[in-house]
């Protein structure tokens, strides 16, 4: 949209920038044909990076098998059908496992799609996943299918009408279970006959799956698990009875229809929850003590490796204390085995491994100042640490028992990047395995640990998939992206500068700045601070960005600055500096944003009365919290499906940070955009923009933004999208939207007409 009106700016404006969160839904924007390009500016367009398929790159997906000997990946045939090919992990002779013919379900002339797949544990069956469907953010209800590698027979999970969620196989392979309409089922593959393992389902109690804010906040959809002989299924129980609706509106048919979602606010009431144990050899249920106090969170489930033992993570509300728990799955009895505790909160612990038959287990910690490592005995006895250091562990990547060492991913050599290294279990040096010389390594380590993939790629360089032997050693690459580094090549961008700029009490802050090919430093730029801000994020990275790094890089040409930088309370840089920002969201983050606008502002090729910022969702609020707070300094602002206050957020997250509205009143008032709506300069353009059908912020931040807004008697444009999700996406929508930003910053952050001119 443009602006008629001028708007003048006297004052220095300060920039902040926004980080854009990952989409809710994988949905792909329309391949529109376009003639080739041959200039930089005819290729670097808004319609070439979000209307069309010019600068996709390549992918590269598999599963592994065998312990990592093979790998598994879907192919299309020559008739655009899927197909399942078995690949060699260490010669790369490739074997066609299962044809596109021998996936056509009886009754049917069409091959099924597969969503997804997995082995039963003797390799011999596979379970493939079709018809995805999304619930909540992810694809994750749909049909399975049982496919006999022996038999070379493909069988129907179920018979029955409904979709089916998280299928697993049995230990033995003779069983799948299984969740339908909020209950757990299992078939018998040999009878083929199928049951209900539970019976209580309903819209407001739920077994082995979990509620809306669990799935969101704590990560974990699927919550029912096999024992590994087979006998019992632990799961979650949640009743989600008093949890308050929040209704959703189509306003797309005659009469708007309204969807009621489960959604508790912060300070609001939770799910209740238990711990079951089906036993199923006598179809008994044993349910695990999980403490008095019901007002908790069951954030992990996971087997002790143990048929008998399940290991369970607890969370009190406020979140700065997690247990261990290990409970008896044939008494219901639980103990505690290891206690974490923080003045301000504990994270969800995803690196707990177990080796030694059992006996020992790894768990990572915080409380030396960093992430780091540490080796427990089964019993919570602290064995030793493994890592230590100024520098973050990020991911537990594999355990290779035999040789006594733990592979682990770390922002090793500074919080922009990531590195693979291995640690000896005797807490010894560890060593680099790849990593060191700047750039972005995601691994996929294979069971055994004998092999990894590594993805790797840098700010300016697209990503390579590459086969590894777990010494370092490269076996092969297996997706180059050529072409897309070949068309990024040919733009001869320049690199961002990566620099440091000073938070509000002086912390030295990561930032890059985007410049254009034809930088003149003799020049003035208008400045777009780009901002995610939230806690344990980051902006600030040495790692390929995508169609959002390829739309800042155009907005430079077009001689729009582009810088970013990450706040305190950002991730990678210890405990101290994430924390700092406990009870008061927004707080230091917004005052160290702004410092760094002024920052920017004073450099001598900034127009300090042209700086904007643009962020998405909470990078949307934090361009919310910059204006309102920026006294001018922001001359355009752009939120995208922003927060306006945290009440109205959800409570895992929300209080995680700010404990409730109840009990830290004053850090709400203040963290809350809509309370400073009156605070917003003349000076500042304001763009907001929601979709309609946001499960997650839920329009009715904005609706009482505009409010607060109105009531202040203040300007600002508004977008909204008709039904779509906090991703805005699907079909044209990411390219209108992106030309709309487009034309809103650079109407906004025009030069300014010299005083006494016509």
């Amino acid at each position: 949209m443009n602006r008629t009106r001028m708007r003048w700016h006297w004052a220095s404006a300060g920039l902040l920038l926004l980080l854009l969160v990952p989409a809710r839904t994988t949905a792909q924007e329309p391949a529109v044909a376009t003639s080739a390009p041959t200039s930089l500016r005819e290729q670097l367009t808004v319609q070439n990076i979000y209307g069309s398929r010019y600068f996709f790159g390549e992918s590269f997906s598999a599963t592994w098998r065998d312990g990592g000997r093979h790998w598994v990946s879907i192919d299309s045939n020559g008739e655009g059908q899927n197909e399942m090919w078995e690949v060699s992990a260490a010669s790369g002779r490739r074997n066609k496992l299962v044809g596109a013919d021998e996936l056509i379900p009886a009754g049917s002339e069409e091959p099924i799609g597969i969503d997804g797949f997995s082995f039963s544990q003797d390799g011999k069956k596979l379970l493939i996943f079709t018809n995805a469907t999304r619930v909540w953010r992810a694809r994750t209800k749909g049909e399975y299918y049982v496919f006999d590698l022996e038999a070379r027979t493909l069988t129907p999970v179920s018979t029955q009408p409904g979709w089916q969620l998280f299928a697993k196989f049995s230990p033995s392979g003779r069983y799948v279970a299984y969740v339908r309409d909020h209950n757990i089922y299992l078939t018998d593959l040999e009878s083929g006959e199928e049951q209900p393992l539970t019976r209580d389902g309903t819209e407001n109690i739920i077994n082995g799956t979990t509620d809306w804010v669990y799935e969101e906040e704590l990560g974990i959809r699927d919550a029912f698990r096999w024992s590994p002989d087979g006998r019992r299924i632990a799961f979650l129980r949640f009743d989600q009875t008093d949890v308050r609706r929040f209704y959703m509106v189509d306003e797309s048919e005659l009469y708007p229809e309204m969807t009621a979602i489960p959604y508790p606010k912060s300070g609001e009431v939770n799910s209740t929850i238990r711990v079951g144990s089906l036993d199923l050899l006598n179809r008994e249920t044993t349910w695990f003590d999980i403490g008095e106090e019901p007002d908790i969170y069951i954030a992990r489930l996971e087997w002790a490796d143990s048929p008998t033992e399940l290991v369970m993570q607890r969370l009190n509300r406020h979140q700065n204390r997690l247990d261990l728990l290990m409970g008896d799955a044939e008494t219901g009895d639980t103990r505690v085995i290891l206690t974490e505790t923080d003045p301000a909160w504990v994270d969800v612990n995803n690196d707990i491994r177990w080796l030694g038959d059992g006996r020992q287990f790894i768990w990572s910690s915080e409380r030396d100042g960093h992430k780091h490592l540490y080796l427990y005995d089964r019993n919570g006895s602290l064995v030793r640490q493994l890592t230590a250091g100024e520098w973050n562990v990020s991911s537990v990547q594999g355990i290779d028992g035999r040789r006594g060492r733990v592979y682990f991913t770390a922002a090793w050599e500074s919080p922009m990047t990531r590195a693979l290294l291995s640690a000896k279990l005797d807490g010894s040096e560890p060593e680099v395995i790849r990593g060191g010389n700047g750039g972005w390594h995601s691994i996929r380590m294979s069971p055994s640990t004998e092999f990894f993939i590594d993805r790797f790629s840098t700010v300016t360089t697209p990503t390579t998939t590459t086969l590894f032997k777990s010494n370092g050693d490269e076996v092969r690459v297996l997706a180059d992206n050529a072409e897309l580094k070949s068309k990024v090549a040919a733009l001869a961008l320049p690199e961002p500068e990566f620099i440091s700029v000073q938070a509000a009490d002086g912390t030295a802050l990561n930032g890059y700045l985007i410049k254009p090919t034809d930088f003149d430093p003799s020049r003035q730029y208008a400045l777009l601070l780009y901002v995610y801000g939230g806690p344990g994020s980051q902006t600030v990275v040495d790692r390929w960005g995508g169609t959002r790094f390829l739309w800042h890089q155009m907005l430079a040409e077009d001689g729009i600055l582009v810088a970013s930088v990450d706040n305190r309370g950002t991730g990678a840089r210890g405990r101290e500096f994430e924390k700092v920002t406990y009870m008061y969201l927004g707080k230091h983050e917004t005052a160290d944003q702004l410092a760094a606008a002024r920052q920017l502002g004073d450099l001598p090729f900034v127009d300090a009365n042209r700086l904007g910022i643009w962020g998405w969702s909470y990078g949307g609020y934090m361009t919310l919290m910059a204006t309102v707070k920026g006294e001018g300094l922001i001359r355009a602002g752009v939120a995208v499906a922003p927060v306006a206050a945290w009440e109205l957020y959800d409570t895992i997250y929300t209080e995680r940070f700010m404990r409730t509205p109840q009990e830290n009143a004053e850090g709400y008032e203040q963290a809350a955009p809509v309370n400073h709506a009156e605070q917003l300069d003349e000076r500042t353009a304001l763009l907001i923009v929601h979709g309609t059908g946001d499960d997650n912020v839920h329009p009715q931040n904005t609706m009482r933004m505009v409010q607060a807004l109105e009531e202040a008697n203040k300007q600002f444009d508004l977008r909204l999208y008709p039904n779509k999700t906090h991703s805005i996406a699907g079909g044209t929508t990411r390219l209108n939207l992106f030309t709309l930003i487009t034309d809103f910053l650079k109407a906004e952050l025009a030069p300014l007409p010299q005083l006494g001119a016509e």
